[in-house]
């Protein structure tokens, strides 16, 4: 019964994770901003780093079942 939540707090943070990696290199691969108003460089790189960080997060949560 204690596994539930960490199940579900693993599959959010993981699913999370993978749209935003997935969002960040589709927005790449268009050339389309990944954010409005700041430097290209400096979101692409903010943007995967927090795709990586919740995607670890739920792996993270998943190994503590």
């Amino acid at each position: 019964m204690e596994s539930g939540p960490a199940i579900f707090a693993g599959a959010v943070f993981a699913l999370f994770g993978a749209g935003l990696l997935l969002w960040t290199v589709a927005r790449v691969l268009h050339r389309a901003p990944v954010a409005h108003g700041v430097r290209p460089a400096a979101s692409i790189t903010l943007a995967t780093l927090s795709g990586v960080l919740f995607l670890a997060l739920g792996v993270w949560c998943f190994g503590r079942i």
